[in-house]
């Protein structure tokens, strides 16, 4: 049986190289290095700790204390994607537009600010498709 800890891993590395493909398939464009931007589908926080919670749960019991304790952890993890995450993109998106209308034919020294840095509710929906099949696929012995 593969510990709870590498699956999540393994989980959260497809999740972020699913990134690449579907960039590919969707918008026509092979950028690998979206492999290493934060947001996006699938949502690799989540298909982290849905793999965690999934693989923690078998190894240790679903009524365990430390799967409760990983759960109450993911839930929270799937929140701030969603949520504060989220709303910071919705900040830096708009920083952007007043800067660009304020600032239009001018230079401006500086950079423009990272918009994409949480998840949509179907992002983070993909994260959990992703870890549940990853712990489906890797995380439950033959036979078993």
């Amino acid at each position: 049986m593969t510990h709870p800890g590498i699956l999540a891993l393994i989980s959260g590395l497809i999740a972020q190289a699913a990134k690449v493909v579907i960039e590919l398939v969707v918008k026509r464009r092979f950028r690998p290095l979206v492999f290493f931007d934060n947001g996006g589908m699938p949502s690799s926080h989540t298909a982290t700790v849905t793999t965690l919670s999934l693989a923690v749960g078998r190894a240790d019991g679903f009524d365990s204390s430390i799967f409760s304790l990983v759960l109450v952890y993911s839930l929270f993890v799937i929140f701030e994607a969603t949520g504060l995450r989220q709303e910071i993109g919705k900040q830096a998106e708009l920083l952007n537009d007043l800067m660009d209308s304020a600032l239009a034919g001018e230079k401006v020294p500086g950079y423009r600010l990272r918009e994409l840095m949480g998840h949509t509710w179907g992002e983070v929906a993909g994260g959990i498709v992703v870890g549940v099949g990853i712990f489906l696929w890797l995380g439950i012995p033959a036979g078993g």
